[in-house]
């Protein structure tokens, strides 16, 4: 028997459909992921379930057994109350029970105002305390306490962390002390949404072995799609106010979505092909007007008839952002230098002798848990924090961009419009040219009069993707940018950065997004930097044989990591044959240009005008010295792809 199941749930607002027709079932141990775009009615879906709205039609039936437990994205608003007492707001029945109860026991020990305040005589308060004391006993009062301790020790808090205000906790912390909430009221069906936001990757990895070895059934709504294919078996789709459910994890999920798209596609133009053609032929017998062709008409007609009468034209995809970044200058080979860094805070030390060197086009990502000092290293190389040592040097013809996770920038704006938030870092554009820009991140029509204060997450970070785009900064420094993203959205990003021809130093949590585009990490913990070649999963590997190192290798006798070894050639490999396919792209591109300035210099009417003329020559020059230098840099990074080829082979 199902433990929850819904039959064509429907809801609105005013004149505005959410969703409309929603029925599924929910069986024990289900792992359902929820996917759709922001605003499609995911977590108004939620709000349906768990009874907070109510639905406009359809019906919900639960299972005598079914205890939800429902994990927001905006919880624990009393920021002040201690972790311990936020978890035990989970029993406040108990709570008002064990206060009425104490009230009674007082005035049974000679509290005459109690008494005169309503509690009758002495008879019926004895006989009140023995059935509140029974209930309070039969509902798990006597144990509720040391159970909410027990549980919170378990999810890994100390005495001093349960003790101290939310506030002060970490996001990790705060999903742990929801997941406590969840655990003690007892629910086998959790409603969980967004429960990675904010999260570093050592909590999301917690959450989901600990959502893998949970007994009971959940439906998940995220946007991280690497958590999504590690803890879901099946996905539902929020999309044009209608659910669709697909067996798979969210990869699974995209394959039968596309296969479906394919197949609804060819269907609508074989049946309009097959409609034509009946048409075709109605029309050549009603030309013949002989008695027999009637009938044949007839006959067609109706098989056309049914035709167009389950004729579906395929859904047209969800509006989405497309773009490209592009930098409007080459810039160095050498992009950035830093050197023994240094910064604390309240004496308290952050990180120390922290070095970096990124170079021309790498994609290079900044990992670590929370707190650990990523974002302030970043504020370092913005020069907006002065490090306690070291010092920070860019590459000649560096230009930087910034996307700051926390929209710093917008919030100081906030009383402006999102045609303001563009315009006034581009005045040079016309209006027609911002709206069309802002077209393309979604903003049409009166949406680029809406005020910066009013728009939401999601709707700050395409502002602030737009704002990177325009800029044409040759390298981007990118803060948690697929945060407060939808899916389609973190997928446009990673396209236009996979595409980029600029470098990129990104901090980020989204191991898809890592394992897509990084050449190198950075991971920086207990204030020391440590490198990795490849991307997330080499990193994971390498993490994974450092710790087998230390547990079964004696300190004095180190062992080579052959595997290590083997996959940082790998990934060396890798990135040198990459960059010399970019630099023989760049080459081809200049040889095409080149050519085309010499026919352009044959031409009559350049020829004769002596600034146009000089102006191709200027061009001509330029590119014979960049492609002198492509030329010389192609020639090392084979050289050096040569050697390392050969050392490999050994």
């Amino acid at each position: 028997m199902a433990l929850l199941s819904t039959s064509q749930l429907s809801k609105s607002f005013g004149a505005d459909t959410v969703f409309s027709g929603v029925s599924f079932e929910i069986q024990k141990n289900d792992r359902v992921g929820l996917v759709g775009i922001n605003g499609s009615g995911k977590t108004t879906l939620f709000k349906v379930l768990t009874g907070e709205y109510s639905a406009d039609e359809g019906d919900i039936y639960k299972a005598k057994d079914c205890v939800t437990g429902y994990m927001e994205q905006h919880v624990c608003r009393d920021l002040h109350r201690s972790a311990y007492h936020e978890v035990l707001t989970v029993f406040s029945d108990l709570i008002e029970l064990e206060q009425r109860l104490d009230t009674v026991n007082q005035a049974l020990q000679g509290r005459p105002d109690l008494i005169e305040a309503g509690h009758g005589d002495i008879n019926a308060l004895i006989a009140e305390q023995n059935r509140l004391h029974t209930e309070f006993e039969d509902e798990g009062g006597l144990t509720y306490k040391s159970r909410a301790r027990s549980t919170l020790l378990g999810l890994g808090f100390t005495d001093e962390q349960m003790g101290s205000p939310i506030g002060v906790l970490s996001g990790g912390q705060k999903a742990k002390l929801q997941l406590a909430k969840m655990l003690l009221s007892g629910a086998n069906l959790l409603l969980l949404d967004e429960p990675t936001n904010h999260l570093d990757i050592a909590a999301v990895e917690w959450l989901e072995d600990f959502l893998k070895n949970y007994h009971g059934a959940y439906i998940v709504i995220s946007h991280d799609r690497f958590f999504l294919d590690h803890v879901t078996n099946r996905t539902f789709e929020m999309e044009y106010g209608r659910l669709t459910i697909y067996k798979g994890n969210y990869s699974t999920y995209l394959s039968l979505k596309e296969e479906g798209r394919l197949t609804a596609q060819r269907v609508y133009e074989n049946t309009t092909r097959e409609i034509k053609r009946l048409q075709a032929m109605i029309e050549q017998q009603k030309r013949f007007n002989q008695e027999r062709n009637y009938k044949t008409i007839a006959s067609k007609m109706k098989v056309m008839e049914r035709l167009q009468k389950n004729l579906v034209r395929p859904a047209a995809a969800p509006d989405t952002i497309h773009f490209s970044f592009g930098a409007s200058q080459r810039g160095g080979n050498d992009v950035l230098m830093a050197d023994d860094l240094a910064l604390s805070f309240d004496k308290k030390p952050l990180f120390s002798h922290v070095n970096l060197f990124i170079s021309r086009q790498e994609r290079v990502f900044l990992l670590g848990p929370n707190g650990c000092g990523k974002t302030s290293l970043l504020k370092i190389l913005l020069q907006q924090y002065e490090p306690e040592s070291g010092s920070v040097r860019f590459g000649a013809g560096i230009d930087v961009g910034y996307y700051d996770q926390l929209q710093t920038s917008l919030t100081q704006q906030a009383d402006g419009t999102v045609l303001d938030a563009i315009w006034n870092l581009h005045p040079t554009m016309t209006e027609t040219q911002v709206r069309s820009a802002l077209a393309v991140f979604l903003f049409k029509g009166d949406d680029v009069y809406k005020p910066v204060a009013a728009l939401s997450g999601g709707e700050r970070a395409r502002v602030l993707l737009l704002r990177l785009m325009l800029s044409k900064a040759n390298f981007l420094l990118l803060d948690e940018p697929t945060n407060h993203l939808d899916i389609t959205s973190c997928e446009a990003l990673e396209d236009a950065l996979l595409h980029y021809d600029g470098t990129l130093l990104i901090v980020s949590h989204d191991r898809y997004l890592i394992n897509k585009l990084a050449d190198r990490i950075y991971y920086l913990e207990n204030g020391t930097l440590t490198e990795y070649v490849g991307n997330y999963d080499d990193f994971l590997t390498a993490r994974q044989e450092e710790q087998e190192q230390k547990k079964q290798q004696a300190p004095q006798t180190p062992k080579i990591n052959r595997y290590k070894l083997r996959k940082e050639q790998e990934a060396e490999l890798r990135r040198l044959r990459s960059q010399i396919q970019r630099t023989e792209a760049r080459i081809e591109e200049i040889d095409s240009e080149m050519a085309q300035c010499n026919q352009d210099l044959q031409l009559p009417d350049i020829a004769s005008d002596y600034e146009k003329a000089m102006a191709l020559s200027a061009r001509l020059d330029e590119l014979h010295r960049e492609n002198d230098s492509l030329l010389v840099r192609w020639e090392s990074l084979s050289s050096e792809l040569e050697e390392k080829e050969k050392a490999a082979l050994c």
